[in-house]
């Protein structure tokens, strides 16, 4: 499974560093450094992080693809 944040529209709320901490990390103040691929461990705590996001920057999926980390 892959994952990919749109980083533009992303605004550091970081609900998806506190849901599925091992795939989103904070760096500094406000930059979000993420893990492309979710291990299978980590896909349902990546799903809540999708639901989560208020600004729906968070993509799941097989063969996702754009954005920047």
């Amino acid at each position: 499974m892959q994952v990919v944040v749109d980083l533009t529209r992303c605004q550091g709320y970081a609900q998806c560093v506190f849901l599925a901490p091992q795939v989103f990390e904070l760096h500094g103040d406000e930059g979000l450094l993420y893990a492309t691929a979710v291990p299978d461990d980590q896909v349902e705590r990546v799903r809540q992080a999708v639901a989560a996001c208020p600004v729906q920057a968070i993509l799941l999926g097989e063969g996702v693809s754009g954005g920047a980390r």
